[in-house]
Parts: C-alpha cells; sequence; structure tokens
C-alpha cells in the first residue's frame, strides 16, 4: 500500500476524531477492529501528511462573548491576484475574520466576520477598506440565527456511506 493512501480504516479514524480528537486510541482501535498502538501510527501519519492539520476545541459563541456574524461580500476592482493576496495575509492576522473565500458570483470574496456589535463591524470594515483600497465595496448580512453550523468534513468512501 501506498504510504500517502488514505483507506478505510484511517476515514474511520478520521470521522472519530473529528467528533471528539480526545477520543482514546484504545476507544478508536475496539470501534473499528485495530489495536491501540496501530492507531496511533495511523494518526501519527495522517499528521505528518497535513490530512489532520490541528487538533482544537470548539467553543460555544452563546457561553461566551455572544459575538454577531456578519457575511460580507467584497467586491475588488478588476481581477487583482496581487490585492486577493494582501487582503488574505491581512486577514490572516485578524481573530475577527474567521474565513475568507473567493468566490463567483455578484461579489469577489465572501467573509465570514464575528464582532460583539454592528459598531465594532463598522470600524473592522474601514480597516479593510484602509488596509487594501482595491476593494471597491463590501455588502453585508447580519446573521439572524444560526441554524447550522459545523467544522466536520464527510468522510467519502466508508462503508455503507455514499459520496457526496
Amino acid at each position: 500500500m501506498n504510504d500517502n493512501a488514505i483507506d478505510e480504516l484511517d476515514r474511520q479514524i478520521l470521522q472519530r476524531v473529528q467528533q471528539d480528537c480526545l477520543l482514546k486510541s484504545e476507544v478508536i482501535a475496539a470501534e473499528i477492529g485495530l489495536s491501540a498502538s496501530a492507531v496511533q501510527r495511523r494518526l501519527k501519519r495522517l499528521r505528518q501528511q497535513g490530512v489532520i492539520r490541528a487538533e482544537v476545541a470548539v467553543l460555544d459563541n452563546r457561553q461566551l462573548d455572544r459575538l454577531m456574524t456578519f457575511i460580507a461580500g467584497l467586491e475588488i476592482e478588476r481581477e487583482n491576484y496581487s490585492a486577493m493576496d494582501r487582503l488574505r495575509r491581512w486577514a490572516d492576522q485578524q481573530p475577527a475574520i474567521q474565513q475568507l473565500y473567493y468566490v463567483t458570483g455578484a461579489v469577489d470574496l465572501v467573509a465570514i466576520i464575528l464582532a460583539r456589535d454592528v459598531e465594532e463591524y463598522d470600524h473592522l470594515t474601514a480597516e479593510i477598506m484602509a488596509n487594501n483600497p482595491e476593494i471597491r465595496r463590501i455588502t453585508t448580512n447580519v446573521v439572524l440565527n444560526s441554524l447550522k453550523t459545523g467544522s466536520q468534513l464527510p468522510i467519502a468512501g466508508l462503508a455503507g456511506e455514499k459520496a457526496g
């Protein structure tokens, strides 16, 4: 087997650690029919390959700052790839900018932004415009109610499951 290939056992392990990254190797091993040491070796390889990029705690915003979520559509003057790269590097330094996507459609980029209130969001968008003059316009949608959010990827190829 190719050392970089992801097989059915890897997929089963990935499915379980996505749900709970603190799950003990022994528990995973018992569920999928491997030894704990085999699960640990596979997890180590998956981390080294970059398949597992990070293991994090998912926090409940309602229990903390009760931040508002804003979906911002950004329009860039012309196809300006250097501007997008500059914006991406700048956004990497802004914890309020949770996600940033280059998209097709009415806008060039979509950002998911968290802020305590509209005033804080307005301040951040003013900073975005000041630091990225190629941005022509920002349109905003305010999330009124989060009906579903997720961070787990669908693992295609698991026995009995259809790929998306």
